[in-house]
This record gives C-alpha cells, structure tokens and sequence, in this order.
C-alpha cells in the first residue's frame, strides 16, 4: 500500500514540472516578439510634411514672449438662451438662424386656446363690475328721481283724504248716523295711507341722496376683484408668447412648430449680440501674472492657416476653475486650473460663435 502511495506522488510530482516547463516556454516566446523588428524602427521614425503648405501642427506656433491659450468665440455679451415660460405644444416660430431681432419682438408662440378663453370671460366680468360701479356711483336718473317725488306727494295727499274721511266718519258715528264698524275702517284706512305716504317719502329721500358708501365700496371692490382676474389671466397668456430679451441675432432655433416643449428641456431659440465678438480665452494659473487688462492679442484659427486675428484684454476673471475648451492634442493637461480672460477682437469678419481658437498674449 505504502509503495502504490508512492509511485502516485511521482507521477503527480513530474506532472507539474512538465506543466511548468510548458508555461515557461510559452512565456519566452512572448518575449521574443514583443521585441521591436528593425523595419517597424524605421517606420516609426518617418516624417511626413503636411500637404498643400498648412502649418505643422507638432511645432510651436506660439511668437516668443507670449501667453498661449485656448479660446472659444462668442457674441459681445455671451449667448442668451431664451426657454419658454410654461410647457406645451410650439404653435408657431417666428423667426429663423440668421435674422436680426429686437428687443421684445416675438420668436415662439405656445398654443393656448383655454388661456385665451379664460382671458375673455375675464375681460367680460371686468367690463360687467364697472358698468355696475358706474351705476352706483351715478345714482338714479333724473326721470327716476321725479317719479320718486311726483309719488310721494300722491301718498301724501291720499293720506290726507283719508283723514278727512275718517273725521266726518267720527263726528257721523257720535250722531248715530254710522255704525262703529264704519267708523273703525276709516280709521284705520287713514293710518295704513298715512304709512304709505311716509313710506314714499323716505324712498324719495333716498333716490335724490343717492347710493349709500357701503354700496360705493363694494361695487368698487368686486371691479377690482375682476381687473385681478382679468390681470392673472392676462399673465397666463403672455406666458405663451417667448420674446426676446435683448437685441441681437438669432444663433440657433432649437424647436420647429407642432413640437412639444418642456420647461426643463433647454432653451428653444439661442441670441447674441454679433455686433462685436469677443473671445474666452483660458490661461493656465502659471501664467496668470503675465496677463494684464489692455494687452494686445493675436488669434488664430486652423480655419484660417496664416491670417492673425488681432484683439486687446478686456477682462480678467475674478477666479480660478477648470477647463472648458479642450483642444484634440492627447497631451494637453485637462488637470490645470485656469483664468478666464475675454479678448475683445478688432474685426468680426470670418470668425463665427462657438469657433475653437488659439490666442497669444503678447508679452506687458
């Protein structure tokens, strides 16, 4: 038994070895290929010359003595991204890329017919409250004034009749000429006449006094009221309407009509005023004290190989962040913080917003 346990260690024992043998010969072959031929040499270190004369982009383009980097160009004073108030389905679009606009004017229209119905009724109670207030105030007119009067003095003088009736019926009624049930009705019938003349002369008194204060309140009150209304309901369907903010070119319209437009959903048309154009430039922290506000700056643009785009530093930014233009070299560092510094540019001929380029300062 103690032998058989042997001969099966051996043989597990040379099984490993032979399995360690293997691996190792595949390792060194691994090696020996990721050894560099000498073609693959030669074919690394070829140089070619960029085509139809545009600048090598491995050399440094930078004029000595001066501050390189990388911009953005933008309208005078940034873009403006105008959104919508509330959410809702684009009716029209009034304006397209390229169109001049004031401020104000009308770029996008919200559908709305429920808001407009609400604004016409509300209009409608407005309108009813003040007619009502107007009434109020004026008091009733001079025809019902009159027949006020002319009412009162007939009471008046039906009271009046009555009474003489109800005294020749008391001196008939001590003569036994009447009964006591005739005596009593004209009695009374003078008091209720002498009521109703009292009655008439009040309502008469108040017509010629007019409205009373507390009436004058509350007629104002409800045309308030209803001007509220009629404002609120104003303001929902101004909300339908996106003008613009400012004066400036249309840059990008984002929303075509029939499409539904969310409040969150970004912007639906993007202004900038083109009448100057500046560019962002970032300068890395290091360089930060070598840049001052009314330096001369040269940009560049690989839109345009060869042409200098001429500026001056405008303003210098209050803090440090990150990078927000980056450019297609692998070995740019993303790590750095850098100052924002807009150069105002001499020209705005050729360069367009959104442009990538390449800004110098020249050395103070």
């Amino acid at each position: 038994m103690k032998d058989w346990r042997r001969s099966s260690q051996w043989v597990i024992g040379l099984g490993v070895l032979a399995g360690m043998a293997v691996m190792a010969g595949r390792l060194g072959r691994h090696a020996t290929a990721a050894t560099p031929r000498a073609e693959d040499v030669v074919e690394a270190a070829r140089t070619t010359a960029p085509a139809d004369g545009a600048p090598d982009e491995r050399a440094d383009p930078s004029p000595p003595g001066t501050v390189s980097g990388n911009g953005v160009v933008e309208p005078r004073d940034r873009q403006t991204n105008v959104s919508a108030a509330v959410s809702g389905r684009v009716a029209r679009v009034l304006v397209q890329e390229g169109q001049q606009v004031s401020a104000g004017d009308l770029l996008v229209e919200l559908e709305g017919a429920e808001e407009r119905a609400a604004l016409a009724a509300a209009m409608a109670d407005l309108a009813a409250a003040r007619a009502q207030l107007q009434r109020v105030l004026r008091g009733s007119r001079a025809e019902d004034a009159q027949a006020a009067v002319a009412e009162a003095e007939a009471a008046r003088a039906r009271a009046e009749q009555a009474r003489g009736a109800a005294n020749r019926t008391s001196e008939l009624f001590a003569s036994g000429s009447v009964t006591t049930d005739e005596s009593e009705r004209a009695r009374l019938e003078a008091q209720a006449l002498d009521r109703a003349a009292a009655a008439a002369e009040a309502r008469s008194h108040a017509v010629l006094a007019g409205s009373r204060r507390e009436d004058v309140q509350l007629a104002h009150a409800q045309a308030d009221a209803a001007a509220a209304r009629r404002d609120q309901a104003q303001a929902a369907v101004d909300r339908l309407l996106v003008r613009s903010p400012l004066a400036g070119q249309v840059l990008e319209v984002r929303v075509r009509a029939g499409e539904h437009s969310a409040m969150d959903a970004g912007p639906l048309v993007v202004i900038g005023d083109v009448s100057e154009l500046r560019v962002r430039m970032e300068v890395d922290e290091r360089d930060v004290g070598r840049v001052v506000l009314g330096q001369r700056v040269i940009v560049r643009a690989n839109a345009y190989p060869g042409v200098d785009f001429l500026g001056k530093v405008v303003e210098l930014g209050r803090s440090m962040g990150r990078k927000n233009v980056r450019s297609d070299d692998p070995t740019e560092r993303n790590d750095t913080k850098v100052r924002e510094v807009v150069v105002k540019l001499d020209r705005r001929d050729r360069l367009i917003v959104g442009q990538r380029v390449t800004c110098y300062v020249q050395g103070k």
